[in-house]
């Protein structure tokens, strides 16, 4: 079977998804439709609603777009069957119930930013940064009833430096997904004849190009979505720790944490943001969250030494280097981060 016979649906939201939409729209695949999340509301007052990064793609290249609060509205399920697609990829969207990834013949592939079966969940890329990993990857596999457990079709690995950042890891693995997203239709596409199509047992050929992820005994990583306090920053690790958790929320969504007064008189303690770090051979001062000053640089104690703050931003401040920060803020040294 061509590529271009095979009637698609796309089913994505955020910039990540739209690489891949993008990617089959410009190398002749037949997307048919789009499906993604409504417009949402933006502004002061909310009054402005703002279309998604994929909805944008798909109204420039004149794609029909569905765009359903309930996944299971009746509604939006016969205008989806009115499509007659034949397979349905997702990219970063949500979690879909049986009678939708169920639809279409070939079935629904996501791809998923990890190498399944590690980090399943909602934030793969940041969690593998996070835990110090050295390599991830992108999956594709077919859904089914649980959450990013079905059967694997291909993966392909991408090495994370020790100096990446999530951002860093974010765009080759969009990049990346969106490649494999390409090379699993064709994988399909080459398993079915031309004509005949009524003889073919589907199930059987889409089990034959996929496999059961293998889990192992030990516990597996997870990616479970991260919250405001999620980012909050414990001293109380080590350094190395705190390094690969800087890297992995920045500089979305950033990682933060309190300073607070040592002697307190009258002023109030302060939030900021860090979202650049870099290990440090400076001696421990004290105990961990506490600052050392030297030369315009700005250490933080921590369990097994100190960390260097490079790139920070103090609440309803500017982001900026860490000299910067150190010309503007006087007293700084009468200040210690700690949570609460």
């Amino acid at each position: 079977m061509k590529k271009e016979d095979i009637r698609i649906v796309f089913m994505g939201t955020p910039e990540f998804a739209v690489e891949s939409l993008k990617a089959l729209v410009e190398n002749g695949y037949h997307v048919v439709a789009v499906v993604t999340q409504p417009d949402k509301p933006v502004g002061r007052h909310q009054e402005t609603l703002q279309p998604s990064p994929v909805k944008q793609y798909a109204l420039a290249h004149h794609l029909p777009v569905l765009q359903p609060v309930k996944m299971k509205d009746a509604d939006f399920i016969e205008e989806l069957r009115s499509y007659k697609a034949d397979l349905q990829v997702v990219v970063a969207f949500r979690m879909l119930p049986e009678i939708v990834w169920g639809m279409p013949r070939l079935g629904t592939f996501n791809v998923h930013a990890a190498l399944l079966p590690h980090y399943r969940g909602a934030a793969p890329i940041n969690w593998a940064v996070i835990n110090g990993e050295t390599e991830t990857g992108v999956t594709t596999f077919f859904l089914d009833k649980d959450i990013d457990t079905g059967r694997i079709i291909l993966q392909k690995p991408f090495a994370i430096p020790d100096t990446a950042d999530v951002e860093y890891v974010y765009d080759g693995l969009m990049h990346l997904g969106a490649k494999i997203a390409m090379e699993t239709i064709d994988l399909i596409a080459s398993k079915l004849p031309e004509d005949n199509l009524e003889k073919v047992d589907f199930t059987a050929v889409l089990n034959d190009i996929s496999a059961p992820q293998a889990c192992e005994d030990v516990e597996l990583p997870t990616a479970p979505k991260i919250f405001k306090e999620t980012c909050e920053i414990n001293w109380n690790q080590s350094a190395k720790k705190i390094y690969d958790f800087v890297r992995g929320l920045s500089p979305y969504p950033g990682t933060w944490s309190t300073l607070h007064p040592i002697s307190p008189n009258g002023e109030k303690p302060l939030v900021m943001k860090v979202y650049k770090t870099a290990k440090s051979d400076h001696p421990a001062t004290g105990t961990p969250g506490t600052l050392a000053i030297e030369k315009n640089r700005l250490y933080v104690n921590t369990s097994d030494g100190c960390i260097e703050l490079l790139d920070i931003q103090l609440s309803g401040k500017k982001r900026m280097d860490v000299r910067s920060f150190l010309n503007g803020f006087k007293g700084i040294e009468n200040y210690t981060f700690r949570r609460e």
